[in-house]
């Protein structure tokens, strides 16, 4: 089976340096510059620096020969995923999507934008590209509604280093996986405009509450939440730097800049939600509040007034 994967960032570098070693794997670069330095340097320079690629990673911008491949891993920006495989038959493809986030024009997930392949997937969990590339360790979570499928995707993208679960669960693991960096955003945020730990732990903890609340309202599993792409990565991304989004929230909270030209998928979340909530009519005090500090129509001292003002209530 042959593997590729599209989208040549960070976590989509690392996830073909870490299947590698095991099969070939093609690497597809948006820029064309781009995939050639990659290839002739047989590094990464711009995305995942001091990674040497090995020879059994062919790096392309054509996405036909990303597409010859019998299973697509998708490491390409929520929003515009659906754009990269518009007009594309996927029916003969096995697609994982290995982007966490809810589309905002239409509050999908991935897992619905890839439904015409001939099995569409979701690789997620507690990982960060650099720990993945550099062969530490890692767990992660793929959810298959086909369960042959889940399995034998397991077998091909698992390595000694790299070790799947496999579950049916694809609402709870593409929804741990999203609103985890909504979450994310207001820990960093926190801890930006030094509000302690003590107040990261409760965002933490009531923020999850919310990851819950919504998950089963779209048909999750509660014990999913409860696993590797749910608590274990809501962990991760809330408490360390090497986050995106929590660096946006700690940004936020400092009111200092952030690189505006980086991928921040907590954001779009954010304001995704809000069309979620509405039609279910859920309160997510806490998502509503960080797609609002996003957006700049509240700051951190107001945000945590509005929190904390909140009438009292059994948890």
């Amino acid at each position: 089976m042959s593997v590729a994967v599209i989208g040549a960032g960070a976590f989509g570098t690392a996830l073909a340096v870490a299947l590698a070693p095991h099969q070939p794997v093609t690497l597809w670069a948006r820029d064309a510059d781009h995939a050639n330095d990659m290839q002739a340097k047989r590094r990464n320079d711009r995305r995942l620096p001091g990674v040497d690629l090995r020879d059994s990673i062919a790096v392309s911008a054509n996405l036909e020969t990303a597409f010859a491949c019998d299973t697509l891993l998708f490491s390409v920006p929520m929003q515009s995923l659906r754009h990269l495989i518009d007009h594309r038959d996927l029916s003969h493809h096995d697609a994982v999507a290995c982007c966490k986030g809810i589309e905002v024009a239409t509050g999908l997930g991935p897992s619905a934008i890839l439904s015409g392949a001939r099995n569409a997937a979701v690789l997620s969990g507690p990982s960060f590209a650099v720990d993945i590339a550099r062969g530490l360790p890692t767990a992660l979570t793929l959810a298959c509604a086909n369960a042959d499928a889940a399995r034998a995707l397991q077998d091909v993208l698992s390595t000694p280093l790299l070790r799947l679960y496999r579950t049916t669960d694809v609402a709870g693991v593409e929804l741990g996986g999203a609103l985890k960096n909504v979450i994310a955003i207001g820990c960093g945020a926190v801890m930006g405009a030094g509000l302690g730990d003590s107040a990261r732990a409760a965002l933490l903890t009531r923020g999850f509450a919310e990851m819950q609340r919504v998950a089963m309202a779209l048909g999750a599993q509660p014990e999913t939440l409860m696993g590797l792409s749910g608590l274990g990565d809501l962990t991760l991304t809330c408490t360390s730097d090497k986050s995106r989004n929590y660096r946006l929230g700690l940004a936020l909270g400092a009111g200092t800049e952030f690189d505006a030209a980086t991928t921040v998928e907590g954001a779009a979340t954010a304001r995704a939600l809000r069309q979620v909530a509405a039609k279910h009519a859920l309160d997510l005090p806490i998502c509503d509040t960080v797609a609002d500090l996003v957006d700049g129509k509240v700051d951190v001292p107001s945000a945590m007034t509005r929190l904390m003002a909140r009438p009292l209530k059994e948890e």
